[in-house]
C-alpha cells in the first residue's frame, strides 16, 4: 500500500512543466506567469498630489497652526495637466488628486483645512512637511521586477501590468485534459432512469475541477464497459491531450474496465493508497500520454483529484504555490477515523472552528457540495474529542 505522499510524487512525475506562450493582457486573466516581468515605467511616474487641496511651501504656511494664513492662488493644476510651472514664492497652486506637483512645493494642504478660495485662499491648519505627496517611484521603480514567475494573474496583477506599460505577458500553456467516466449503469442527466441506473456526475465534477485548477478540460462521453472498445476509443482520443483522467473501473471487482484495459499495456500501475476515501488509484501512461485513474464514487473521485491531480496540474502550470491553503481549526464535535488510513472528511470551516459535514461515505455527494474544507486526520489517529486541533484544507468554490 502506498502512502499519500508516494502517490502524489508518482502523479506529479507524469506531468512536465507546460511550455511558455505569449498572450495579450486581456487574455491573461487566470493564467500563470512564466517569467519575471519588469516595469517599463516607475509608479508613480512623477511627483503628484494625494489629495484635492493646495500645493505650498511648508515654511510659508507653517504658522497656520496658530492663526490663518492667506496666500494668492497662482495656478490651477487638474489631473492630466502637462505644462506645470514652478511654485513662485509667496503663492500656492490649487491642485487635484493625481495632478503633478509643481517644483518648489513640499506639502499639499487638504481643501478641508482651507476656505476653498480660488483667487486667494485662507489656510486654517497645517500638516507636517511632505504630507499628501506621492513621490515618483515610491511604489515601484522603472526596470524593477513587477510580477514574479509563478504568480497567478488576477485583477490586481493585471492592473499592475497595465499601469507599468506592459501589453503582453509570458504565461504557461493550459494543460489539455481529457476526462472520462466509466460505468454501464451511468445515464446522462435528464434522461429517464432504468432499474439500477444512476445519473453520471463525475465528468461534470472533474471537468469543473480541472478548469478551476487552470487546465482545459474535454469530456469523453459514455465509453462502454468493454475492454477492447474502451481501449480503442481512448487511444483514438488521447493523442491530443496532455493528461487523461478516468473515474471508475479501478477497484478489485470482476468488471473493472479501466483496470482490465490498462493493466495489459504494462504502462499504468494500479495500487492502493492508505487514505479514505479514495483508496484504489492508478497512474502511468497510455501511448506516452499521462493517465491518472480515480475511483468512481463521487466523493472519492473529488478527494482523489484534490489530493493528487490538482497539485500536479498547478505545478505543471508553474504555480509558485501549487497547494491549497491550509489552516488549523478546532473540532466542533468528536470524530472517529480508521487506523492506518489518512482520513479526508468533509467539513465547514468558520472562524477557526470546523464541523463535520455528513459521514465518511464516499457516495455522499450532497454533503460534499455543502463543505468548504477537507478535515485531515492522520493515519495514526483513530479518535479525536471536540475542541481538538486539526488541519483543514480550504476548498474554493464551495457553497456558502
Amino acid at each position: 500500500m502506498r502512502t499519500v505522499e508516494e502517490h502524489q510524487a508518482a502523479v506529479a512525475a507524469l506531468l512536465p512543466l507546460m511550455p511558455e506562450e505569449d498572450v495579450a493582457l486581456a487574455e491573461a486573466h487566470g493564467r500563470v506567469l512564466a517569467r519575471d516581468v519588469s516595469a517599463r515605467v516607475a509608479l508613480p511616474g512623477f511627483d503628484n498630489s494625494a489629495m484635492d487641496g493646495y500645493a505650498a511651501r511648508w515654511a510659508e504656511v507653517a504658522s497656520a497652526a496658530d492663526e490663518p494664513v492667506r496666500l494668492p492662488v497662482a495656478e490651477d493644476i487638474p489631473a492630466g495637466r502637462t505644462d506645470v510651472v514652478p511654485l513662485a514664492p509667496g503663492t500656492v497652486h490649487r491642485i487635484m488628486t493625481g495632478a503633478p506637483l509643481p517644483p518648489g512645493a513640499d506639502v499639499v494642504i487638504p481643501v478641508e483645512l482651507t476656505d476653498a478660495g480660488t483667487d486667494v485662499v485662507e489656510i486654517r491648519g497645517v500638516l507636517p512637511a511632505g504630507s499628501h505627496l506621492r513621490r515618483a517611484g515610491e511604489d515601484i521603480a522603472a526596470d524593477e521586477v513587477a510580477l514574479h514567475a509563478g504568480s497567478p494573474l488576477g485583477a490586481a496583477q493585471l492592473g499592475l501590468a497595465a499601469a507599468v506599460g506592459v501589453t503582453r505577458l509570458p504565461v504557461r500553456r493550459r494543460p489539455r485534459v481529457l476526462v472520462l467516466s466509466t460505468g454501464s449503469e451511468l445515464v446522462a442527466p435528464g434522461q429517464p432512469l432504468g432499474p439500477g441506473q444512476i445519473y453520471e456526475s463525475n465528468s461534470a465534477l472533474l471537468v469543473a475541477a480541472v478548469e478551476e485548477a487552470g487546465g482545459q478540460a474535454r469530456r469523453l462521453h459514455f465509453v462502454p464497459d468493454d475492454v477492447d472498445q474502451f481501449l480503442s476509443t481512448v487511444r483514438a482520443e488521447v493523442a491530443t491531450a496532455d493528461l487523461l483522467i478516468t473515474s471508475g473501473g479501478v477497484s478489485a471487482g470482476a468488471y473493472e474496465v479501466v483496470k482490465d484495459a490498462f493493466a495489459g499495456l504494462g504502462t499504468v500501475e494500479f495500487t492502493k493508497v492508505g487514505m479514505q476515501p479514495g483508496g484504489p488509484q492508478g497512474a502511468g501512461t497510455v501511448d506516452g500520454i499521462p493517465v491518472v485513474t480515480l475511483p468512481g464514487n463521487p466523493v472519492s473521485s473529488f478527494v482523489s483529484f484534490e489530493v493528487f491531480v490538482r497539485p500536479a496540474l498547478r505545478r505543471a502550470l508553474g504555480y509558485a504555490s501549487p497547494d491549497r491553503l491550509r489552516a488549523p481549526a478546532r473540532l466542533a464535535g468528536p470524530l472517529r477515523s480508521p487506523a492506518g488510513k489518512r482520513q479526508f472528511l468533509r467539513g465547514r470551516y468558520d472562524g477557526g472552528q470546523v464541523s463535520q459535514v455528513g459521514g465518511p461515505g464516499s457516495h455522499l455527494v450532497a454533503h460534499l457540495a455543502r463543505a468548504n474544507c477537507l478535515v485531515v486526520v492522520p493515519e495514526d489517529v483513530t479518535e479525536l474529542p471536540a475542541g481538538a486541533e486539526v488541519d483543514v484544507v480550504l476548498i474554493e468554490g464551495a457553497l456558502q
